[in-house]
Protein backbone atom coordinates (compact mmCIF):
# COMPACT_ATOMS: atom_id res chain seq x y z
CA UNK A 1 0.00 0.00 0.00
CA UNK A 2 1.83 3.55 -0.94
CA UNK A 3 2.43 5.79 1.89
CA UNK A 4 0.15 9.14 2.32
CA UNK A 5 3.69 11.18 1.15
CA UNK A 6 3.43 9.06 -1.93
CA UNK A 7 -0.02 9.52 -2.61
CA UNK A 8 -0.17 13.37 -2.43
CA UNK A 9 3.45 13.30 -4.35
CA UNK A 10 1.39 12.21 -7.42
CA UNK A 11 -1.64 13.54 -6.73
CA UNK A 12 0.57 16.83 -7.18
CA UNK A 13 2.11 15.53 -10.25
CA UNK A 14 -1.49 14.80 -11.70
CA UNK A 15 -2.59 17.97 -11.30
CA UNK A 16 0.34 19.08 -12.68
CA UNK A 17 -0.54 17.37 -16.03
CA UNK A 18 -3.89 18.39 -15.70
CA UNK A 19 -3.39 22.11 -15.69
CA UNK A 20 -1.37 21.84 -18.97
CA UNK A 21 -3.36 19.49 -20.36
CA UNK A 22 -6.11 22.04 -20.14
CA UNK A 23 -3.87 24.89 -21.13
CA UNK A 24 -2.89 22.98 -24.54
CA UNK A 25 -6.98 22.23 -24.94
CA UNK A 26 -7.54 25.89 -24.93
CA UNK A 27 -4.68 26.52 -26.94
CA UNK A 28 -5.60 23.93 -29.98
CA UNK A 29 -9.53 25.47 -29.69
CA UNK A 30 -8.49 28.88 -30.24
CA UNK A 31 -6.07 27.62 -33.15
CA UNK A 32 -9.46 25.67 -34.46
CA UNK A 33 -11.11 28.18 -34.98
CA UNK A 34 -8.49 30.16 -37.78
CA UNK A 35 -8.02 26.88 -39.61
CA UNK A 36 -11.27 25.74 -39.74
CA UNK A 37 -11.91 29.14 -41.34
CA UNK A 38 -9.03 29.07 -43.75
CA UNK A 39 -10.02 25.20 -44.54
CA UNK A 40 -13.46 26.30 -45.43
CA UNK A 41 -12.77 29.42 -46.97
CA UNK A 42 -10.52 27.24 -49.35
CA UNK A 43 -13.12 24.68 -50.30
CA UNK A 44 -15.24 26.41 -52.97
CA UNK A 45 -12.46 27.80 -54.99
CA UNK A 46 -10.73 24.28 -55.42
CA UNK A 47 -13.73 22.70 -56.07
CA UNK A 48 -15.02 25.05 -58.90
CA UNK A 49 -11.02 24.59 -60.27
CA UNK A 50 -11.33 20.93 -60.46
CA UNK A 51 -14.93 21.10 -62.18
CA UNK A 52 -13.75 23.74 -64.52
CA UNK A 53 -10.62 21.64 -65.87
CA UNK A 54 -13.07 18.60 -65.32
CA UNK A 55 -15.20 20.57 -68.27
CA UNK A 56 -12.14 21.26 -70.13
CA UNK A 57 -10.49 17.59 -69.78
CA UNK A 58 -13.30 15.75 -70.36
CA UNK A 59 -13.36 15.74 -73.63
CA UNK A 60 -9.14 15.64 -74.07
CA UNK A 61 -8.57 12.32 -71.90
CA UNK A 62 -6.97 10.10 -74.42
CA UNK A 63 -6.34 12.61 -77.56
CA UNK A 64 -2.87 13.45 -78.90
CA UNK A 65 -1.82 16.82 -77.50
CA UNK A 66 -3.02 16.22 -74.23
CA UNK A 67 -1.19 17.78 -71.76
CA UNK A 68 1.37 15.10 -69.44
CA UNK A 69 -0.29 15.94 -66.56
CA UNK A 70 -3.71 14.93 -68.01
CA UNK A 71 -2.19 11.87 -70.43
CA UNK A 72 -0.21 10.69 -67.63
CA UNK A 73 3.04 8.69 -68.86
CA UNK A 74 1.14 6.27 -70.34
CA UNK A 75 2.41 3.60 -67.49
CA UNK A 76 1.14 2.60 -64.00
CA UNK A 77 4.40 1.10 -62.57
CA UNK A 78 5.42 3.46 -60.21
CA UNK A 79 3.74 5.39 -57.64
CA UNK A 80 4.44 8.30 -55.32
CA UNK A 81 2.52 8.62 -52.43
CA UNK A 82 2.89 12.15 -50.26
CA UNK A 83 1.88 10.99 -46.64
CA UNK A 84 0.72 14.42 -44.97
CA UNK A 85 0.96 14.47 -40.96
CA UNK A 86 1.79 16.95 -37.92
CA UNK A 87 5.16 17.42 -36.87
CA UNK A 88 3.50 17.30 -33.21
CA UNK A 89 1.79 14.59 -31.38
CA UNK A 90 -0.40 14.87 -28.79
CA UNK A 91 -3.07 15.18 -30.88
CA UNK A 92 -5.44 11.74 -30.44
CA UNK A 93 -5.70 9.23 -33.26
CA UNK A 94 -5.15 12.41 -35.92
CA UNK A 95 -1.44 10.92 -37.37
CA UNK A 96 -2.10 7.21 -37.07
CA UNK A 97 -5.13 6.86 -38.84
CA UNK A 98 -3.30 8.95 -42.05
CA UNK A 99 -0.33 6.02 -41.56
CA UNK A 100 -2.94 3.11 -41.31
CA UNK A 101 -4.28 4.02 -44.90
CA UNK A 102 -0.69 4.81 -46.32
CA UNK A 103 0.31 1.97 -45.19
CA UNK A 104 -2.27 -0.03 -46.18
CA UNK A 105 -1.92 1.68 -49.60
CA UNK A 106 1.63 1.32 -49.79
CA UNK A 107 1.00 -2.85 -48.88
CA UNK A 108 -1.68 -3.07 -51.79
CA UNK A 109 0.37 -1.17 -54.59
CA UNK A 110 3.71 -3.45 -53.25
CA UNK A 111 1.31 -6.54 -53.78
CA UNK A 112 0.05 -5.40 -57.31
CA UNK A 113 3.97 -5.61 -58.29
CA UNK A 114 4.01 -1.69 -58.63
CA UNK A 115 7.36 0.37 -57.29
CA UNK A 116 6.32 2.65 -54.22
CA UNK A 117 8.21 6.36 -53.41
CA UNK A 118 7.30 8.22 -50.60
CA UNK A 119 7.09 12.09 -49.65
CA UNK A 120 6.10 13.13 -46.00
CA UNK A 121 5.12 15.88 -44.94
CA UNK A 122 5.32 16.63 -40.99
CA UNK A 123 8.07 14.54 -38.99
CA UNK A 124 5.37 12.04 -37.05
CA UNK A 125 5.10 10.28 -41.13
CA UNK A 126 8.95 10.54 -41.93
CA UNK A 127 9.16 8.63 -38.24
CA UNK A 128 6.99 6.61 -38.37
CA UNK A 129 7.29 5.21 -41.88
CA UNK A 130 11.39 5.23 -41.85
CA UNK A 131 11.00 1.86 -39.57
CA UNK A 132 9.07 -0.13 -42.47
CA UNK A 133 9.44 1.83 -45.24
CA UNK A 134 13.47 4.44 -45.10
CA UNK A 135 14.02 2.73 -48.37
CA UNK A 136 10.80 3.91 -49.93
CA UNK A 137 11.35 7.57 -48.52
CA UNK A 138 12.05 9.84 -51.21
CA UNK A 139 12.01 13.23 -49.58
CA UNK A 140 10.96 14.40 -46.21
CA UNK A 141 9.97 17.95 -45.55
CA UNK A 142 9.12 19.46 -42.10
CA UNK A 143 7.87 22.21 -40.37
CA UNK A 144 5.23 23.04 -43.29
CA UNK A 145 2.54 25.58 -41.63
CA UNK A 146 4.42 25.63 -38.36
CA UNK A 147 2.72 29.78 -37.74
CA UNK A 148 0.30 29.04 -40.84
CA UNK A 149 -0.10 27.54 -43.81
CA UNK A 150 0.53 29.59 -46.50
CA UNK A 151 0.15 29.23 -50.50
CA UNK A 152 3.85 29.09 -50.65
CA UNK A 153 4.10 26.22 -48.93
CA UNK A 154 2.31 24.28 -51.08
CA UNK A 155 3.73 26.08 -54.29
CA UNK A 156 6.67 24.76 -53.16
CA UNK A 157 5.65 21.25 -52.54
CA UNK A 158 3.88 21.29 -55.80
CA UNK A 159 6.89 22.44 -57.94
CA UNK A 160 9.34 19.64 -56.02
CA UNK A 161 6.09 17.07 -57.68
CA UNK A 162 6.05 18.69 -60.70
CA UNK A 163 10.10 18.69 -60.89
CA UNK A 164 10.02 14.82 -60.23
CA UNK A 165 7.39 14.12 -62.43
CA UNK A 166 9.10 16.11 -65.68
CA UNK A 167 12.53 13.69 -64.43
CA UNK A 168 10.05 9.91 -65.13
CA UNK A 169 10.33 9.32 -61.51
CA UNK A 170 7.15 8.15 -61.18
CA UNK A 171 4.06 7.58 -63.26
CA UNK A 172 0.98 8.28 -60.72
CA UNK A 173 0.78 10.65 -57.44
CA UNK A 174 -1.70 10.25 -54.72
CA UNK A 175 -1.79 12.80 -51.17
CA UNK A 176 -3.38 11.34 -47.94
CA UNK A 177 -4.42 13.33 -45.78
CA UNK A 178 -7.12 14.32 -43.22
CA UNK A 179 -10.41 16.20 -44.35
CA UNK A 180 -12.03 18.07 -41.59
CA UNK A 181 -15.83 17.71 -41.14
CA UNK A 182 -15.53 18.68 -37.63
CA UNK A 183 -13.55 18.26 -33.97
CA UNK A 184 -14.26 15.30 -33.50
CA UNK A 185 -14.34 14.06 -36.76
CA UNK A 186 -11.82 13.46 -39.26
CA UNK A 187 -12.38 11.70 -42.74
CA UNK A 188 -9.04 10.01 -44.04
CA UNK A 189 -8.57 10.81 -47.87
CA UNK A 190 -6.91 9.57 -50.32
CA UNK A 191 -6.71 12.27 -53.69
CA UNK A 192 -5.42 11.78 -57.00
CA UNK A 193 -3.12 14.37 -57.84
CA UNK A 194 -1.16 13.08 -61.32
CA UNK A 195 -2.68 12.52 -63.34
CA UNK A 196 -5.09 14.75 -62.76
CA UNK A 197 -8.93 12.80 -62.48
CA UNK A 198 -11.38 14.79 -64.44
CA UNK A 199 -14.79 14.22 -62.72
CA UNK A 200 -17.88 11.92 -64.09
CA UNK A 201 -18.91 13.74 -66.91
CA UNK A 202 -22.04 13.96 -65.71
CA UNK A 203 -21.02 16.06 -63.11
CA UNK A 204 -19.60 18.27 -65.36
CA UNK A 205 -22.33 18.52 -67.74
CA UNK A 206 -24.22 19.74 -64.99
CA UNK A 207 -21.58 21.73 -63.64
CA UNK A 208 -21.65 23.76 -67.26
CA UNK A 209 -25.87 23.74 -66.85
CA UNK A 210 -25.87 22.28 -70.25
CA UNK A 211 -24.09 25.07 -72.32
CA UNK A 212 -21.60 25.00 -74.98
CA UNK A 213 -18.57 27.07 -74.58
CA UNK A 214 -15.65 28.28 -76.81
CA UNK A 215 -12.33 28.83 -75.28
CA UNK A 216 -9.65 31.66 -76.21
CA UNK A 217 -7.17 30.35 -76.13
CA UNK A 218 -7.28 26.95 -76.81
CA UNK A 219 -8.09 24.24 -74.49
CA UNK A 220 -4.48 22.58 -74.39
CA UNK A 221 -3.07 26.00 -73.60
CA UNK A 222 -5.51 26.71 -70.63
CA UNK A 223 -4.93 23.21 -69.92
CA UNK A 224 -1.11 23.43 -69.92
CA UNK A 225 -1.60 26.55 -67.29
CA UNK A 226 -4.33 25.56 -65.26
CA UNK A 227 -3.07 22.07 -64.56
CA UNK A 228 0.27 22.90 -62.53
CA UNK A 229 -1.83 25.46 -60.60
CA UNK A 230 -4.64 23.40 -59.69
CA UNK A 231 -1.84 20.84 -58.11
CA UNK A 232 -0.62 23.64 -56.06
CA UNK A 233 -4.25 24.50 -55.17
CA UNK A 234 -5.04 20.78 -54.11
CA UNK A 235 -1.95 20.28 -52.04
CA UNK A 236 -2.42 24.12 -50.16
CA UNK A 237 -6.45 22.49 -49.84
CA UNK A 238 -5.36 19.11 -48.11
CA UNK A 239 -2.79 21.22 -45.90
CA UNK A 240 -5.64 23.21 -44.55
CA UNK A 241 -7.65 20.39 -44.35
CA UNK A 242 -5.18 18.99 -41.98
CA UNK A 243 -4.28 21.88 -40.08
CA UNK A 244 -7.87 22.41 -39.22
CA UNK A 245 -7.96 18.19 -38.33
CA UNK A 246 -5.18 17.95 -36.62
CA UNK A 247 -6.37 20.77 -33.71
CA UNK A 248 -9.53 19.46 -33.59
CA UNK A 249 -7.91 16.51 -32.77
CA UNK A 250 -5.63 17.95 -30.34
CA UNK A 251 -8.15 19.50 -28.86
CA UNK A 252 -10.48 16.90 -28.26
CA UNK A 253 -7.70 14.56 -26.87
CA UNK A 254 -6.78 17.38 -24.05
CA UNK A 255 -10.09 17.70 -23.37
CA UNK A 256 -10.23 13.82 -22.83
CA UNK A 257 -6.91 13.99 -21.05
CA UNK A 258 -8.35 17.02 -18.63
CA UNK A 259 -11.41 15.22 -18.01
CA UNK A 260 -9.28 11.76 -17.34
CA UNK A 261 -7.13 13.43 -14.68
CA UNK A 262 -9.87 14.59 -12.85
CA UNK A 263 -11.34 11.38 -12.27
CA UNK A 264 -7.77 9.92 -11.02
CA UNK A 265 -7.52 12.64 -8.77
CA UNK A 266 -10.85 11.88 -7.43
CA UNK A 267 -9.77 8.52 -7.03
CA UNK A 268 -6.45 9.27 -5.32
CA UNK A 269 -7.92 11.87 -2.98
CA UNK A 270 -10.78 9.42 -2.30
CA UNK A 271 -7.33 7.04 -1.66
CA UNK A 272 -5.91 9.12 0.36
CA UNK A 273 -8.39 9.96 2.85
CA UNK A 274 -9.12 6.08 3.22
CA UNK A 275 -5.23 5.75 4.11
CA UNK A 276 -5.22 8.76 6.58
CA UNK A 277 -8.06 7.66 8.22
CA UNK A 278 -6.61 3.87 8.54
CA UNK A 279 -3.33 5.83 9.80
CA UNK A 280 -4.85 7.48 12.45
CA UNK A 281 -7.04 5.26 13.84
CA UNK A 282 -4.11 2.95 13.86
CA UNK A 283 -2.08 5.53 16.11
CA UNK A 284 -5.37 5.83 18.57
CA UNK A 285 -5.84 2.20 19.02
CA UNK A 286 -2.06 2.01 20.04
CA UNK A 287 -2.52 4.62 22.34
CA UNK A 288 -5.40 3.24 23.88
CA UNK A 289 -3.50 -0.16 24.04
CA UNK A 290 -0.68 1.34 25.81
CA UNK A 291 -2.92 3.12 28.32
CA UNK A 292 -4.50 0.37 29.14
CA UNK A 293 -1.32 -1.80 29.85
CA UNK A 294 -0.46 0.95 32.62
Amino acid sequence: MPSLKDLRVRIRSVRSTQKITAAMKMVAASRLRRAQEQAEAARPYALRMERVLGSLAGGMVGQPGAPPLLAGTGKDAVHLVVVATSDRGLAGGFNATILREARRRIRDLDNAGKTVKILTIGRKGRDSLRRDYSRLIHDSLTEIGRRRVSFEEARDIAARVLALYAAGEFDVCTIVFNRFRSAITQIVTVQQLIPFAPPASDAAAADLGGAVYEFEPSEEEILGELLPNNLAVQIYTALLENAASEQGARMTAMDNATRNAGDMIDRLTMNYNRTRQAVITKELIEIISGAEAL
